[in-house]
């Protein structure tokens, strides 16, 4: 009879903290989370991000600035920034935009310290006292700032390419170029057969390598590479063809694909809601290691439940060493060696690009990636 009062109790002090919460949340104007109900007292339970040395109260938002940069000024793990932003997943995946000259404000009351971007009245009164510092710029700037540097990952949001196989055999297909040469480069013409989008602006591929993943030996798919653009100067079967743009030399048998729309990304960055594990299999430019803003492909993608804005953990596997000792040999598998963090920025089905973020060492070929 008692153990069944307690659990009323319980029960009904539960409910009530999380009314409580609820009720909290909508005075001070904050979002509720979808499932708040449910995590609240686990939440409560968990432990706080741990604030970076030295944060700031405040940061003015300045141009060049990331959702990244800025997150680390406040936080030593910048992937729980949606924490303390509080964030449901729908904002995390379309955050509130933030632009030149806001100021976000470092709220440290309570038991877990809140980010918010300080209101028009705020603004005006940083940029009235602060003198010496930053130079608050308008809100006429609507160039929302990016979650990662734009400059080190812009070309790949457009220019590399994973396929499935004979992925490009349907796509329009130089069959000659101008005055029959072997390669064409930058103001030569090309002839085109198969075009049947109107788009304006294309790029040139060729199929490139495999990308096989190093646990499985599985082909997850295969890179195109990007060769250059080319604009339509005349319509016809062929088309006709004006090479912008040119990486590498262009010649018959190379393929064309409309240009993609380029967007900011601007996804808050957070880490994946389930565990998996996955291998870096290249380091883009053919080379077999990899530093900080250099860019890896992953063994994981969409089916695996990456998108953009995930930041993965990346350690070194764990050798396998062997012991004898006292006549007996003893075979042991070391734990894997955690040395950084990558922020993924485009996803395909099985594959995914990321942009090296920290790391104490060098990146290679067959590291693991993981849930941080």
């Amino acid at each position: 009879m008692h153990d069944r009062q307690g659990a009323t109790t319980t029960m009904n002090t539960r409910i009530i903290s999380v009314l409580l919460l609820t009720s909290s949340s909508l005075m001070l104007g904050l979002p509720i989370l979808p499932a708040q109900a449910q995590t609240a007292p686990t939440q409560a339970a968990g432990s706080a991000p741990e604030l970076a040395d030295g944060a700031p109260d405040r940061h003015i938002v300045l141009p060049g600035d990331t959702l990244w940069g800025i997150a680390s000024k406040f936080l030593k793990q910048p992937y729980r920034w949606p924490e303390i932003w509080r964030l449901n997943q729908e904002q995390i995946r379309n955050p509130q935009r933030i632009y030149p000259g806001q100021v976000v404000i470092l709220d440290r009351k309570g038991d877990q310290p809140q980010l918010k971007i300080a209101d028009a009245i705020a603004t005006a009164a940083t940029a009235a006292t602060v003198k010496a510092g930053p130079q608050v710029y308008s809100d006429s700037n609507k160039r929302e700032i990016p979650s990662i540097p734009q400059q080190a990952i812009e070309p790949f949001l457009s220019e590399p390419l994973v396929v499935e196989s004979g992925q490009l055999d349907s796509t329009p297909r130089i069959v000659a170029t101008q005055e029959d040469r072997v390669y064409i480069g930058k103001g030569d013409l090309a002839y085109v057969t198969g075009v049947k989008d109107q788009a304006k602006l294309w790029q040139i591929y060729r199929p490139g390598k495999a990308l096989i993943d190093p646990e499985t030996k599985e082909t997850l798919g295969y890179e195109a590479f990007y060769l250059g653009s080319a604009s339509v100067v005349r319509e016809g079967e062929p088309t006709t063809f004006e090479i912008l743009t040119s990486r590498r030399e262009i010649g018959r048998g190379d393929h064309l694909l409309p240009a993609p729309r380029l967007d900011v990304i601007s996804y808050v960055p957070h880490a994946p809601d389930k565990a998996f594990k996955g291998r870096i299999v290249s380091v883009y430019g053919g080379v077999g290691q990899a530093g900080r803003d250099s860019i890896v492909t992953l063994s994981r993608g969409k089916r695996d439940g990456l998108e953009v804005g995930h930041v993965l953990s990346v350690s070194r596997a764990g050798a396998e060493v062997s012991d004898r000792y006292q006549g007996k040999k003893a075979i042991y598998r070391l734990p894997d060696e955690r040395y950084g963090l990558l922020f993924v920025f485009r996803v395909f089905e099985r594959i995914s690009y990321a942009l090296v973020m920290n790391v104490t060492r060098t990146v290679e070929i067959g590291d693991v990636v993981a849930a941080p």
